[in-house]
């Protein structure tokens, strides 16, 4: 046998620590759940030797100790034997209040000193006379320790009250690997798998902790089972008083712009940089990227060879359209370019953004009749998209009438003023099956399909024409009516 001490034994099992006082100790077993502990939990063996012993103290002092009373345990893993010992406190007289002062309402003037000082308790104090007896070079406020007589005979209430104490420092262990591990990847993605879907949130888990996604911070349609995996942004690390909450979210325009940068060298290396972006979750985006190289592009380094890039990110997001645009520190240009797939004729400034009012900028937007549907997008989604991008107020009107087709306000919301006769979203279609757009797309045809600039059926006047192939094809299509 090891000793007559009480000793325990700790077991995992469905993620409970349950604590056992057995009559001996356990080496082998103790050994392979804190090796388990550290492993699994990334709890580090010191600290689980820690907690132990202050387990036992807290036993020993529960069964046997007196009130006041500093009592601490050495606990050897080698050879299972463990010391109890109490600890005493060397004081003198100044750090003492007097036995005869008598504390009333009118002793109003009390200075911090006298505040500092402790009444004295022979089991938690010992006068500095009496201390240097046993040390001479002793110090006041210098602890001294003083063996006690081991015991075995431990109740169940000492028992009860050291699994709790091991259970709580289990927890706060627990609290500090996860901090050490995910405090530095508030921002970055993570991957975890469902675990449950519970009054509108879900629940995932990372392998130690389990996250949770919000109800707003999911995106709209999607669901998930028990068990998939699942990618999401991790949003925010905060401790609390039951553990580290750890809020996740798909739905953030830093999720978008992160699984970018996870597709894209460029974005990891700092030669391209997303500006700004705009989203509403699981219907459209749109992401502002800027090239610091005069010899790479922006947008072709996000959208990729033949598009996967850009494929393999909106794959993720369910199948979310993704415009992706050129930013410009012109706003004109800017502002013309997140209108896109639409194409303005031209942009004018109303009024520039005021930092100090925080006033945004005010622009025009003026298209074509066969661009309306395109530039405000179904239900304002484009032109609110736009202002939410480039933060300025965007107007879109019609080149023909002059009328203003849609107003958006300082908080980026659409007010559409058209009426029915110029069929907004009758082109939703089309932009609804371009997987990316750029800057620069090409218009529609007659027939609705996209590809070379033609006649325009509205105006019956050639549009621009960029090679000399298209001039001669057009040549042949306008004298061809006449040879009949």
């Amino acid at each position: 046998m090891l000793g007559l001490c009480r000793a325990f034994f700790v077991r995992v099992q469905e993620n409970l620590i349950k604590i056992y006082f057995v009559v001996m100790f356990d080496l082998k077993v103790i050994n392979s759940v804190l090796d388990e502990l550290e492993q699994e939990r990334g709890i580090p063996r010191e600290k689980m030797i820690d907690a132990i012993e202050q387990s036992l103290a807290t036993a020993y002092k529960k069964e046997f100790g007196k009130r006041g009373q500093i009592v601490n345990c050495k606990f050897d893993l080698a050879t299972g034997t463990t010391i109890f010992q109490q600890v005493k406190i060397v004081v003198d007289e100044n750090m003492l209040k007097p036995e005869t002062e008598e504390e009333t309402d009118s002793s109003a003037e009390t200075t911090e000193t006298e505040d500092d000082r402790v009444r004295f308790d022979e089991e938690k104090h010992i006068l500095l006379q009496t201390a240097r007896m046993i040390k001479k070079d002793v110090t006041p406020g210098e602890e001294l320790v003083f063996p006690l007589e081991p015991r075995d005979d431990f109740g169940r209430i000492a028992a009860q009250t050291a699994k709790q104490v091991i259970v709580q420092k289990i927890r706060e262990a627990e609290k500090e690997s996860a901090l050490a591990e995910f405090g530095q990847k508030a921002g970055d993605i993570v991957m975890g798998h469902v675990q449950r879907f519970e009054r509108g949130n879900l629940y995932v888990d990372l392998g130690r902790v389990t996250a949770i996604m919000p109800y707003e911070e999911q995106m709209p349609g999607e669901r998930f089972k028990p068990g998939e995996r699942i990618r999401a942004l991790l949003l925010a690390v905060e401790e609390t008083s039951r553990g580290i909450f750890l809020k996740l979210s798909r739905s953030s325009s830093e999720f978008l712009s992160s699984l970018f940068t996870i597709e894209t060298p460029e974005l990891q290396s700092g030669v391209v940089e997303v500006k700004a972006v705009a989203r509403e979750a699981g219907a459209r985006s749109k992401i502002a990227v800027h090239s610091h190289d005069d010899h790479i592009d922006p947008v072709g380094s996000l959208v990729g060879q033949r598009g996967v890039r850009v494929l393999t990110v909106m794959s993720e997001l369910g199948g979310e359209k993704i415009d992706i645009i050129e930013w410009s520190a012109d706003p004109a240009t800017f502002i013309e370019g997140s209108l896109s797939p639409a194409q303005v004729l031209s942009v004018k400034i109303l009024s520039e953004p005021n930092e100090e009012t925080g006033e945004r900028g005010h622009a025009v937007a003026e298209v074509l009749p066969d661009q309306q549907s395109l530039a405000i997008g179904r239900g304002g989604q484009n032109v609110r998209l736009a202002a939410k991008l480039t933060g300025w107020k965007i107007d879109i009107v019609s080149a023909k009438t002059g009328d203003t087709l849609a107003e958006t306000n300082a908080t980026g919301e659409v007010d559409i003023e058209a009426d029915e006769s110029t069929e907004i979203g009758s082109d939703t279609d089309v932009l609804e099956n371009e997987d990316a757009t750029t800057t620069k797309p090409e218009l529609p045809d007659e027939d609705g399909v996209m590809g070379d600039r033609n006649v325009n059926p509205d105006t019956e006047e050639f549009d621009e024409i960029d090679t000399p192939e298209e001039a001669e094809a057009n040549l042949v299509e306008t004298e061809s009516p006449k040879k009949q």
